[in-house]
């Protein structure tokens, strides 16, 4: 079993789809990185010698931003557009749709479960 990047990756998988359980790495992005190391694509990652897996562990060391990096990257982002108080910094804020999506009906990912009519009129009752 490779471990690349903090990622164990599966040993039955071929090379271009075992890359892409590394956080910020999709199919295409694998291709690049196996082309530039020299590693045949069909491969499977139990097959690759030490060598190989040093060369593809350094092209992604060198030329990707992947995993903690990238997380840690993504947070500072949205904090920057809170702090600048910007519309989508406010949606962030409000756990609404960043990016134009409707949401008069569905964008129930984002809002969370439905509060019920009659939660909401019992807590009016009370006051």
């Amino acid at each position: 079993m490779a471990r690349i990047a903090g990622v164990d990756l599966p040993a039955n998988k071929r090379i271009f789809i075992g890359l892409t359980y590394i956080y910020g790495i999709g199919r295409t992005t694998a291709e690049k990185i196996i082309e530039k190391a020299g590693v045949d694509r069909m491969k499977k990652i139990k097959d690759l010698t030490d060598k190989e897996i040093d060369k593809i562990r350094k092209v992604i060391e060198n030329e990707y931003k992947v995993e903690g990096a990238l997380k840690a990257e993504i947070k500072q982002n949205i904090k920057r557009l809170i702090s600048l108080k910007s519309y989508r910094g406010i949606r962030h804020v409000r756990s609404l749709p960043v990016r134009g999506q409707r949401t008069r009906t569905n964008a129930r990912t984002r809002k969370g479960p439905r509060r019920s009519a009659i939660a909401l009129k019992k807590k009016a009752g009370k006051k």
